[in-house]
């Protein structure tokens, strides 16, 4: 094991840079997840971690070591792959073993190391099967347990269970996180999927357009995020955003819609009475209440756990969940109350928290 870090590390391809001096610590041991839209170059910061892209500027280091222009075999690091690349024309013991066979490791520590690796990921009984024998979930075993036979000081996931279907991606999630615990390895894992971020992660980079918008834990980022990017993007569904303007009256404070809604708010900077602002609400962050803000139920999405509502309120269409089971009805006369505790307020030019 060892730790990473990433410092003030710049892509260009010709004239074009794609990663703008991005810089993340990575403790001995931490599950680290770079999650953020296509594009933004999480990828792209992995590969050259990995060695699979040339570095233009900056440093990475694996431990005390910079790696910068070490070959990607030397850096005692094992990536796991999108698409698996397993070799079809050999087992599932071949292809885990694979890479200690290349380094001629004697063939009886290699069978310990397979044996174990199995056993760990539940995959004894398949050693001998082909990939062409086995499932999606089952083939990404054997490419995490050929990752593991090598025993790295580091893991790279570059979006594992983009491939798989919805209940057995939330099943390797908790697949690999099991894994990480058992192992206390470093972990540096590439997703576009918040959910898996924040179910998986002990601390988030989130990236846009190649830049780190905000790093922290999975909770952190959802209940204080520093920008309008990170607030939209961490929790699912997503946070609701309604304009307007900052009221400050007789010491109480609210935000004025455009439409002439009034949301009270719990406090407002100082002598920001006017100031064109966006509020955040998370879904789960509205009730139903006489005092609250007119809206009309466009779309009704029961879950059974809970009940997910699509209104029009203040002109935005905003989404709403409650755990309790209201009978709405499309075109139905509500009125929903934002918990002024948990309003989050950015500002309008820059999309800074404020």
């Amino acid at each position: 094991m060892a730790s990473v870090d990433i410092r003030d590390v710049r892509k260009s391809y010709g004239s074009v840079e794609v990663l703008h001096g991005v810089s993340v610590p990575i403790k001995n041991g931490e599950f680290v997840v770079l999650v953020g839209p296509s594009g933004c170059g999480k990828s792209t910061l992995l590969r050259m971690i990995a060695g699979l892209e040339n570095i233009t500027g900056g440093t990475v280091s694996i431990g005390d070591r910079v790696v910068n222009n070490i070959h990607p075999k030397e850096r005692d690091i094992a990536m796991v792959f999108q698409n698996y690349a397993l070799y079809p024309h050999m087992t599932v013991a071949d292809n885990m073993a694979f890479s200690l066979k290349l380094k001629g490791t004697d063939k009886a520590i290699i069978k310990t190391h397979v044996d174990k690796a199995a056993a760990i990921l539940g995959l004894g009984n398949l050693l001998d099967r082909y990939p062409r024998q086995l499932s999606g979930g089952q083939r990404q075993r054997v490419a995490m347990g050929r990752a593991i036979v090598r025993d790295p000081q580091v893991f790279l996931f570059d979006e594992p269970l983009s491939n798989l279907d919805a209940k057995l991606r939330v099943a390797m999630r908790a697949e690999i996180k099991e894994l990480h615990q058992r192992l206390k390895t470093t972990t540096i894992y590439v997703t576009h999927d918040q959910i898996e971020a924040m179910t998986m992660a002990d601390k988030i980079v989130v990236m846009h357009d190649g830049y780190i918008e905000q790093i922290g834990a999975p909770l952190d980022l959802y209940d204080n995020p520093q920008n309008q990017f990170v607030a939209g993007f961490i929790g699912s569904p997503s946070m609701n955003f309604i304009d307007g303007t900052l009221r400050v009256e007789g010491g109480k404070s609210f935000l004025e819609t455009p439409s002439g809604a009034k949301m009270p708010l719990m406090s407002a900077p100082s002598a920001s009475d006017g100031r064109a602002i966006i509020s955040g609400v998370r879904p789960e962050h509205f009730t139903i209440a006489d005092d609250g803000v007119d809206a009309e139920v466009i779309v009704v999405e029961p879950t059974g756990s809970e009940t997910q509502l699509v209104a029009k309120m203040a002109g935005h269409d905003i989404v709403a969940i409650f755990r309790e089971r209201y009978d709405f009805q499309p075109g139905q006369k509500i009125k929903l109350k934002p918990r002024p505790d948990v309003v989050h307020l950015f500002d309008k030019e820059t999309g800074k928290r404020i």
